[in-house]
């Protein structure tokens, strides 16, 4: 059984610049970059050395996450841009596989970005090339021809089973990166192939409200959640009667603790057994699986005011963005679960988080970089400093 302590019993570390204490952890904002100026940050995500941002007017620009300079913009279009507004809205989310950039967007779509190969050292000579709109032509052509191909989307309005219709809120890869996994408002869970981009396998009305993330466990299960307040589960079939049914996947599980809307997950734990949801009445609920599989809760963390709006583990602390405008760290052990820091900084909700584990030089503490997005346009890195 895990303990949790409340967040407000823990001292307030946000405006210290040194350590009071051996066991205290130090926290600093150390950089501020605002670079979407008329737009906020929608996403983020790390490959590396990059720091790779999207926002709201379509547009996603590549840092060098050592240096912080920025790389390269790239719009919805293709082009390589500077200081100029991409298509597609929001940049829901991002993620990366090998020379793949895929990206989630406001307006339904997904797109695939080349990333052309040059030396480690050239990070800035990189070239995103667009290269793939999913669902693609072909597979959009060969779906529409066909009555069976076609659903319901709304009353006297069909598309094909391809089509998202709604923004698409959120993409996961396999761990094998043979397939990616999409989530939109438009209440479907869709599974692509990344070879070709084509669309496998399509749940309409996988939620009864739009689905606001998803995540992958390392055993290959899916967990989406809603603002329907269900995290549902769902597993890729593997024994050869179900492969040779339509459907390669499967719910297996209905998660129903949440009192109010489900805004992100997150995985940590051996294997992924513990599971993070964010809700809208700004609690998380940690769920753990059993021996047996089930899953179930197994506490709650309390601290910020309004929705969380984003989850992300790096190593053992798990970083909760909210509403209120706060980064909230969580230590994350076997035993226990209490709340390192509160970081201030944020004007606005803080809407995308991501974070990795840094080498400090000294054995007795670990360092982290966490960068956080939100919507006063701002992304800002936070150095992290953990006595072991």
């Amino acid at each position: 059984m895990i303990r949790f302590q409340e967040s407000e019993e823990e001292p307030d570390f946000s405006h210290e610049d040194h350590l009071t204490s051996s066991s205290q952890p130090l926290h600093q904002c150390i950089a501020t970059l605002v670079c979407h100026t008329a737009s906020y940050i929608s996403s983020l995500t790390l490959a590396g050395k990059r720091l790779y941002t999207g926002s709201n007017d379509g547009v996603v620009r590549l840092w060098n996450a050592n240096t912080l300079e920025t790389l390269a913009e790239a719009s919805s279009n293709g082009d390589v841009i500077t200081g100029e507004r991409g298509g597609g809205g929001a940049v829901k989310s991002l993620v990366i596989l090998a020379d793949k950039l895929f990206t989630a967007h406001q307006d339904h779509k997904i797109r695939v970005w080349k990333i052309n190969d040059v030396v480690e050292e050239d990070v800035g000579g990189k070239k995103y090339m667009h290269v793939a709109t999913m669902p693609t032509i072909s597979d959009r052509f060969s779906k529409c021809l066909m009555p069976k191909d076609q659903v319901e989307i709304r009353r006297h309005k069909k598309a094909s089973w391809v089509h998202h219709v709604d923004a698409v809120s959120g993409l996961a890869l396999s761990r094998d990166g043979r397939l990616l996994y999409s989530v939109s408002w438009d209440r479907t869970l869709k599974i692509w192939r990344t070879t070709d981009f084509k669309c496998l396998e399509s749940f309409t009305n996988a939620h009864d409200d739009a689905i606001n993330a998803v995540a992958l466990s390392e055993n290959g299960d899916i967990y989406t959640g809603s603002s329907d307040q269900r995290i549902k589960v769902w597993r890729k079939n593997i024994n050869e009667e179900n492969e040779k049914k339509k459907k390669k996947h499967s719910l297996v599980a209905i998660l129903s603790e949440h009192n109010s809307g489900i805004n992100a997950l997150a995985l940590s734990g051996n294997n992924g057994s513990l599971l993070h949801s964010g809700g809208s009445d700004g609690s998380i609920l940690v769920w753990e699986r059993e021996e047996g599989g089930d899953i179930g809760v197994v506490g709650m963390l309390r601290g910020h005011t309004e929705s969380v709006l984003c989850l992300a583990v790096v190593s053992d602390i798990l970083c909760s963005g909210s509403a209120d405008k706060t980064v909230r760290l969580w230590k994350c052990s076997a035993t226990e679960y209490s709340c390192l820091a509160m970081l201030e900084g944020h004007i606005g909700p803080v809407k995308c988080l991501t974070g990795v584990i840094r080498h400090s030089g000294k054995p007795s503490e670990a360092s982290y970089h966490i960068y956080s997005g939100g919507l006063d346009s701002q992304v800002k890195v936070w150095q992290i400093l953990v006595p072991t």
